[in-house]
């Protein structure tokens, strides 16, 4: 398949790629620390693109808001911030988020040939480590996707900083991508951030005594300009921000080239469903299209 213009690597970019050492390591790990991705000068840009967001520039908003939108505004006070889709509704966001680096890695690492956005979650976790957000409670990604139809689904954490054990980094159930799950009512109308946090380490701990394996959880310490990737099934989490500045970073959500939607139901028998599902445009049978190039972007496109 040859590469489209846009998405050309340079030698120097062509270097950052997984190895077939570090895909084989993600995928008995369920994430991988890349080397350095992303410029100064680009995360500077991200940043203060992120505080026009914060202050209400937006180049574009959602036709219609979906039922259990993250979108933190200043009347929610010194909680940790959730904002989805800003990718779409910032143009400058978008254009450091698109970068064809990003999307390469991530396209090695799934084993894809095409990597599209899924989603993009702003976040900015507070220097105030006795809120009870600030603690991000132990989930994985896959269980609010119910219907996506790929298993290869996985996450971009991108920090805006350095970002360590002290300021709440992100932290990964080692091996837990593994796993196979227990019977389970987790979908994406019981959210993570609106969960008790014992509920969701004892459904994690019953996991791991499920597949005979122990909890080892590790913080991922990520210099400024790295980006940490992780499964869709890997058990991830992070702790409170302990700094005295707060934590920035982007989720960003991506999904393979063979993604599609596909009908789900809740263990009670009504449907599952996402965000996108009010947003994006139809396929001829009337399904809708998480290949929607307004909402679900291409960001690498090429032979691997």
């Amino acid at each position: 398949m040859t590469v489209a213009p846009e998405f050309v690597l340079t030698p120097a970019e062509t270097a950052l790629l997984p190895t077939p050492e570090d895909v084989a390591g993600y995928r008995e790990h369920g994430w991988y620390l890349s080397g350095r991705l992303f410029t100064d000068q680009e995360l500077d840009t991200l940043q203060a693109s992120t505080d026009d967001y914060y202050e209400g520039r937006r180049d574009r908003t959602l036709a219609v808001r979906p039922p259990r939108l993250a979108a933190w505004e200043p009347a929610h006070g010194p909680v940790q911030r959730h904002n989805d889709y800003v990718h779409y509704e910032s143009d400058a966001i978008a254009a450091i988020l698109r970068k064809p680096l990003v999307g390469a890695v991530a396209a090695v690492l799934a084993g894809a040939e095409e990597i599209r956005i899924f989603q993009s979650t702003l976040i900015f976790k507070p220097p105030v480590p006795e809120e009870p957000s600030n603690q991000v409670p132990w989930h994985f990604d896959k269980h609010y996707w119910h219907t996506s139809t790929s298993e290869e689904m996985l996450t971009a954490f991108i920090p805006f900083h350095d970002c360590g054990v002290a300021n709440g980094t992100i932290t990964m159930v080692d091996g837990s991508n593994r796993w196979t799950e227990l019977p389970s009512e987790e979908d994406a109308t019981r959210h993570f951030a609106q969960r008790d946090r014992a509920e969701l380490e004892s459904i994690l701990a019953a996991n791991a005594r499920h597949n005979g394996a122990e909890v080892r959880k590790v913080p991922v310490v990520i210099p400024r300009g790295h980006v940490s990737f992780h499964h869709c099934r890997t058990y991830h989490g992070s702790g409170a921000n302990l700094a005295d500045f707060p934590r920035r970073a982007i989720s960003l959500h991506l999904q393979d080239g063979a993604n599609a939607y596909r009908h789900a139901t809740r263990p009670d028998g009504s449907p599952a469903s996402y965000n996108h599902d009010v947003l994006v445009r139809r396929t001829a049978d009337g399904r809708p299209d998480y290949a929607d190039p307004e909402i679900c972007p291409v960001v690498w496109r090429g032979a691997r």
